[in-house]
């Protein structure tokens, strides 16, 4: 699109966005989100331009609005999960889609060391995890591992230690994305090795009914974390038009937003573990039905609302698919 066809088709919302005097968040976060909408094409196709430095000017000024306004403490706080965080998903969808595609990468790369090497579940898990699963699997009781400690004191050191992984996860992105990619491969690897060695057993399908009951919300975060890893890693390898500098400020502000928002996750998936996993007798029907509740939350939460909540909001706006980092 040429430039003048650009700004014709914009002018008006922009001079209308300048004049605003709105101050409800949900309002300063949907016009933010459209002028930077507008600031991405326009650095994409005229990086130099006067319409370039207006919108970025008009950006700023926004910023400003939504977050040095601390009126509202409630409503800032309600407004993070409910549009922020969703948009930062859309907006970084290819990292995370990457992250994904390693972990399920490094899965199989486990599953497939424990199929042939009958060492590899020993080297990944420990000799005590190993003998200890063995010998409750010869009690009948292959998930008695989850039913050792008390819930509250089990729900409390599963909840800090994900949390702790999960910025660990996040943390090493800075390493040009190398080290999130190797958080990754080490927890994919476990995971995978882990799945197998219960397949190997007989009990596939019972330790998806039961492990997975925390391990759905629990992963699925890991998964989001590696994305948020590979989002400070990935602004310093390709800044595009900005500095390095810049460019990592804006991919560490989006990362930590992401590993910030996805606690409230870990702690649930703690919670499931501390509390429910350890009733291994639980019926079928439940368990699939905690399954696909969390499942369904997770696509509904990270891929199908940010997607459709950024539809809506360009919906009257030049439809835009950025590039991100």
């Amino acid at each position: 699109m040429r430039e003048a066809l650009f700004i014709k088709q914009n002018t008006q919302r922009w001079k209308d966005y300048e004049n605003s005097k709105a101050t409800s968040p949900d309002e300063l976060a949907e016009s933010f989100i459209s002028i930077t909408d507008d600031l991405a094409y326009a650095k994409t196709f005229y990086p130099k331009s006067n319409t370039t430095k207006y919108l970025n000017g008009l950006a700023a000024a926004f910023h400003q609005s939504i977050y040095k306004n601390k009126k509202e403490k409630t409503n800032r706080f309600i407004t993070f999960w409910r549009y922020e965080l969703p948009l930062i998903f859309y907006k970084h969808r290819r990292p995370l889609l990457y992250s994904l595609l390693f972990f399920l990468v490094f899965c199989l790369m486990g599953a497939l060391s424990a199929k042939y090497d009958n060492t590899f579940v020993r080297l990944i898990m420990g000799d005590d995890y190993v003998n200890m699963t063995n010998e409750n699997i010869a009690k009948g009781d292959p998930f008695g591992v989850y039913k050792q400690e008390g819930s509250f004191l089990m729900f409390l050191f599963i909840a800090a230690n994900n949390i702790k992984v999960e910025l660990m996860i996040f943390v090493m992105g800075i390493f040009l994305s190398v080290g999130s990619i190797y958080q990754l491969l080490m927890n994919g690897v476990m995971l995978g090795s882990f799945q197998y060695y219960f397949f190997s057993k007989g009990l596939g399908l019972k330790s998806i009914m039961i492990i997975w009951l925390h391990g759905t919300l629990e992963i699925s975060a890991i998964i989001i974390a590696g994305g948020a890893g590979l989002i400070v890693g990935n602004s310093l390898l390709f800044p595009r038009t900005y500095t390095r500098i810049a460019s990592l400020k804006n991919g560490a502000k989006d990362g930590l937003k992401i590993a910030i928002g996805i606690v409230p996750i870990f702690i649930i998936a703690a919670f499931f573990e501390g509390f429910v996993t350890r009733h291994t007798e639980m019926a079928i029907w439940q368990s699939v039905t905690i399954l696909t509740c969390s499942l369904v939350f997770i696509i509904w939460y990270v891929i199908l609302y940010p997607a459709n909540l950024n539809r809506k909001l360009n919906r009257n706006n030049l439809t835009i698919n950025e590039t991100t980092y």
